[in-house]
């Protein structure tokens, strides 16, 4: 059995990697202060008892203490003891303004690594983001890891902290991992979304709700030629976990972690409206200056190192939050 100790857990990715963990057998410490998600994304879990849940925020050094005495108390007699930083300020309500993503994104992960090797961890997961690629996000082959980043400029968007931030802590746990201090890594995630995601300002939220509760959706004029890809929740956690099994992977580089099923956003619509039975309306309104046209990552490193694929196509995750939404 092997302890793992997951902030931001009932976030997207957090709360999946609970239901995954418990079925391996694995003991879970997980905690958060649901600034963007809520207590019912682990309903079904809470009550595990191999699952310790906590309100607590990754920024309040008295509740990091606690959790640091909680983890010190419980992993004598595990075999491994793994930290997952899931806790991160995403939504782009936020992304335009510094003083909102820096304190959770940058020295809270840092202050969660620094506890991580103070206790002994053995693997530190640093959950960032594909928005480091910034406006040159996608090539023939997909954007590599190993490719260079060209961001945008500071005065062309704020959007630009919120990526360097991330960008940051990846920097975070190179210099951990060639300190030999811990082994881990960082993975850049695609657009993530899940059934259960509260903000309906996410695209895919956006649509389901806009098309249920008012027959159409507003959409920025850069949606007519905007193009993405979507990494469901089941997917991402897996590759957290692949990574975690990989002793190989766990260099302190950077993974990609993306599908390949590219889609316009014009098409999204579409697909909501099929799986809702109604029709797609779309009413266009404002343009984004920082909106890069495409986003599609190169996941051929995770996958040659790891056996980890995305395995719920598009389709059948939209159908996953339309059912949700009908509950």
């Amino acid at each position: 059995m092997e302890l793992y100790v997951i902030s931001g857990v009932t976030g997207m990715t957090g709360n999946e990697l609970v239901r995954q963990l418990l079925k391996k057998g694995h003991r879970i410490i997980g905690f958060d202060n649901f600034f963007a998600s809520s207590v019912d994304t682990i309903k079904d879990v809470i009550d595990n008892p191999y699952f310790d849940f906590y309100e607590y925020d990754i920024n309040n050094p008295e509740h990091m203490e606690k959790i640091r005495k909680e983890v010190i108390d419980k992993k004598a007699g595990c075999e491994r003891l793994i930290y997952i930083n899931c806790a991160a300020v995403v939504h782009t309500e936020h992304f335009y303004h510094i003083d909102r993503t820096f304190e959770t994104n940058v020295l809270g992960m840092k202050a969660f690594l620094d506890q991580a090797t103070e206790v002994g961890a053995d693997v530190y997961i640093n959950c960032s983001t594909s928005e480091v690629y910034s406006m040159q996000s996608w090539a023939e082959d997909g954007v590599k890891e190993s490719d260079f980043i060209t961001m945008s400029n500071a005065e062309h968007s704020q959007r630009t902290s919120y990526a360097t931030g991330k960008l940051l802590t990846e920097f975070f746990m190179k210099d951990a991992v060639d300190n030999k201090k811990i082994k881990g890594c960082s993975i850049r995630f695609a657009n993530v979304y899940s059934k259960n995601e509260l903000y309906p300002k996410h695209i895919i939220p956006h649509i389901l709700f806009s098309l249920k509760e008012n027959g159409c959706v507003e959409l920025l004029e850069n949606s007519r030629k905007n193009r993405r890809t979507f990494l469901h929740n089941e997917d991402s956690c897996s590759a957290v976990i692949a990574l975690c099994e990989t002793e190989s992977a766990l260099d302190g580089t950077v993974y990609n972690v993306a599908t390949d099923e590219e889609i316009t956003i014009i098409d999204l619509v579409s697909l909501c409206a099929e799986k809702l039975g109604t029709k797609a309306e779309i009413i266009f309104n404002g343009y984004r200056e920082s909106d890069p046209e495409r986003r599609v990552l190169n996941t051929e490193k995770i996958r040659t190192r790891t056996n980890w694929k995305p395995s719920v196509t598009l389709e059948e995750g939209i159908m996953q939050c339309v059912a949700e939404m009908n509950r």
